[in-house]
């Protein structure tokens, strides 16, 4: 049996407003008069019907989240984010992949769903600015990623040039002087490409070569991306003493083959990667990665949507998210007797 608002208020001696209050988080409600009506809630069980309170604004209480790798591990953790913040405001997420296909892309964007979401949270791969313009739907779009547009929507990234120029700081101050790079992408990719050039500015800048015969592009970015990268790099005769990958996924494939051939991490060879995953966290050597505030870009999408269907937001905003370098075992070494997956 369904409890109600009536019986919640019945059972706690005061008006169904008052309940209502309480269970709207209303500000003005007595502290002794919540805990009151709060008491009542738990002895009954009573759950709000969170679709009516949706339907009664006039909105369905979904927000789609629309990714191009759910089977990437840094996707899932954002999406558990995402997901986590949208239940501290009652909202739930309707998942899209898109694989990073433009067409696919094109379809969410174009609003597809629109009569069942309250807005939309896109991650791009393939679309281009001119691809938005002719957007007309009025659900809230919050862009996500390093593509770079000039258009009018919430678009939260970190700074992928000052990240990669991070990492491969990091690099050279251990003394490495040659710093491979893995992961360019071939055909259009601004978020690898905006690595590269972080690498390659990093380098110039501590007077060392950003040697292109050290830079491998890939088809994906997955473990075996990775690993085919690293085995083309060491076949064409080239030796690195440091390996920056693209994201953690290639840089445990890296690490995989640099076993297989011999080498040891890091003292033959150091290696970064970017997204700090878990598995990276658990790896056979642990590993150093670029590590991006995942918690707060799925915080700050979420509510950037809701600021625009409560129309709170000013005009629209590039928001840049924090990131920081976690220093593992792949470029540090395992301490003696010591232990752990680092923080």
């Amino acid at each position: 049996m369904r409890v109600s608002l009536k019986d919640v208020a019945a059972h706690a001696g005061v008006s169904i407003k008052t309940v209502s209050n309480v269970v709207n988080n209303y500000q003005h409600v007595t502290p002794a008069m919540r805990e009151r009506v709060q008491r009542s809630i738990d002895a009954l069980g009573y759950r709000p019907n969170l679709a009516a309170r949706h339907l009664r604004k006039g909105r369905t209480g979904i927000i789609a989240l629309a990714l191009p790798e759910l089977g990437n591990p840094y996707f899932a953790e954002l999406a558990a984010a995402v997901i986590d913040t949208a239940a501290e405001h009652d909202y739930i997420v309707l998942l899209d992949h898109t694989g990073g296909r433009r067409e696919q892309e094109i379809l969410v964007s174009q609003g597809f769903r629109a009569r069942v979401i309250d807005g939309l949270i896109l991650s791009p791969i393939e679309l281009e600015a001119k691809d938005f313009r002719d957007r007309a739907e009025p659900v809230p779009l919050v862009l996500l990623g390093e593509r770079e547009y000039d258009l009018p929507y919430d678009h939260i990234a970190i700074d992928n040039v000052a990240a990669a120029r991070a990492a491969v700081r990091h690099l050279v101050s251990l003394g490495r002087r040659r710093v491979a790079f893995i992961g360019a992408r071939r055909g259009r990719s601004q978020p690898a490409q905006l690595r590269v050039q972080g690498w390659r500015e990093e380098l110039t800048a501590a007077g060392l070569p950003a040697d292109g015969s050290l830079v491998a592009a890939t088809d994906g970015w997955g473990h075996a991306d990775g690993a085919a990268a690293m085995a083309h790099i060491l076949d064409a005769g080239e030796r690195p003493d440091a390996v920056f990958a693209y994201n953690d996924p290639m840089a445990i494939g890296a690490m995989r083959v640099l076993h297989e051939r011999g080498l040891r991490v890091p003292e033959d060879i150091a290696v970064v990667g970017f997204d700090d995953v878990l598995e990276g966290r658990f790896s056979a050597v642990t590993l150093t990665s670029v590590s991006p505030d995942k918690a707060a870009i799925g915080r700050l999408a979420v509510e950037s949507v809701l600021s625009r269907l409560h129309d709170a937001a000013p005009e629209p905003r590039r928001i840049r998210a924090d990131y920081r370098l976690v220093e593992r075992e792949s470029t540090l070494g395992r301490p003696s007797g010591a232990g752990g997956t680092g923080t």
